[in-house]
């Protein structure tokens, strides 16, 4: 009850029974969990944890959380003693329970290597925690389904048959793959969204295009992603000769003619992590850039179109939403959150983790199906 009831004495008495009572219900138990995690310290404030008014616009630094700063630290260091995920969000859908799991870790964290071990523990409980929960999915979000060391254009990258193998030790889980691997007997799916985030990039690429540039570090998603472009005869194009190399290679003889080293002026651009300042600079006028990474390129052009990271809008069925998925516009959700939705909706029992994909036909007609609709790409919406 209010403060000024207990002030001036009209406060009702059955109040406290009320509360009581009201609190001892069960803890409602979650259908999907998304894990996600911190990105800086001052994003904090951008959950509902934090500021509703910042929580409920895209996240943009702003000057006046620097005042806060002696808050910020205090919180950083209680995320070094509190090593659990905490719950960020709750929806519903469908009668689907959602929730938005935060893992106490910050994205420059994850880029330490020395940081693996304990990450690796806290994902692994968080799998865990969902599966005594019963939980039927569990979507990892951000890097918490692969990441690399700083030095990770230096990656030895191929691909065969859709798998990608790696050097040891420079991934963090092989994209959710170490815990399956551990638990085979894990009933919780593990989803990386993977095949609805390529399903996402080709439908993202405007009709009658015929060459598009890639540039960033070579993923899952970027290797899937150019295979599929490739069948439909689109020329992809790579500005490094060891990108070039590791493509022409993986794919055969047969894709050969689709790859180009040399730099032309093409208009569509898929960029990663590491496309670096310098390449942006040097796209032309008009140019349309669509990431396929977890986050999006810092924005240099004003004479260029920036898509967002891959994405769609939500059905308005989707409940309780009132803040932000990061810097998406309200009531847009990444892939990699939809994905783990999906796959509790149509009551899929496989995982998709690892090198393996889910069916992209599949999963983009499932998406369609359930209401959820893919976002206007800049440069259409201006013509």
């Amino acid at each position: 009850m209010p403060i000024y009831d207990y002030i001036y004495g009209t406060v009702d008495k059955n109040s406290n029974t009320l509360y009581e009572n009201s609190v001892k219900r069960n803890e409602e138990s979650p259908n999907v969990v998304h894990l996600t995690h911190l990105t800086t310290p001052e994003s904090i404030y951008h959950l509902r944890l934090g500021f509703a008014y910042l929580a409920s616009k895209p996240y943009s630094s702003v000057w006046y959380l620097w005042l806060l700063w002696p808050v910020t630290l205090w919180f950083m260091v209680l995320t070094k003693i509190y090593r659990r995920t905490f719950v960020v969000e709750r929806n519903r859908f469908d009668q689907i329970r959602l929730q938005t799991w935060a893992i106490p870790t910050y994205r420059v964290q994850y880029c330490l290597k020395r940081q693996k071990e304990s990450i690796n523990n806290m994902i692994e409980e968080a799998v865990l925690e969902a599966e005594e929960k019963g939980a039927s999915a569990l979507s990892l979000g951000l890097m918490n389904q692969a990441s690399f060391s700083a030095s990770s254009h230096n990656q030895s990258l191929c691909l065969q048959e859709n798998y990608i193998k790696k050097k040891k030790g420079e991934e963090l889980n092989r994209y959710g793959e170490v815990y399956v691997k551990k638990h085979p007997q894990l009933k919780v799916k593990l989803v990386d969204g993977s095949s609805l985030a390529v399903a996402v990039l080709l439908n993202s690429i405007p009709k009658g295009t015929t060459q598009v540039l890639l540039r960033g570090n070579l993923t899952k998603v970027a290797f899937a992603v150019t295979f599929a472009l490739c069948q439909k005869g689109i020329q992809v194009i790579v500005l490094r000769e060891d990108e070039y190399e590791k493509l022409d290679k993986s794919f055969g003889t047969k894709f050969e003619d689709n790859f180009s080293k040399s730099y032309s002026s093409c208009k569509v651009w898929l960029v990663g992590d590491d496309f670096t300042e310098e390449e942006q600079r040097k796209a032309t006028e008009g140019t349309l850039f669509i990431p396929f990474s977890q986050f999006p390129p810092k924005k240099l052009r004003k004479d260029c179109f920036y898509h967002t990271t891959p994405a769609m809008q939500t059905p308005m069925a989707l409940e309780n939403v009132d803040s932000c998925e990061n810097w998406l516009p309200r009531r847009v959700m990444s892939v990699w959150r939809i994905a783990g939705i999906l796959h509790a909706l149509e009551g899929w029992e496989e995982h998709e983790c690892g090198y393996t994909m889910c069916n992209i036909d599949k999963v983009w007609e499932a998406c369609l199906k359930h209401g959820f609709q893919p976002l206007k790409v800049p440069i259409q919406s201006k013509s």
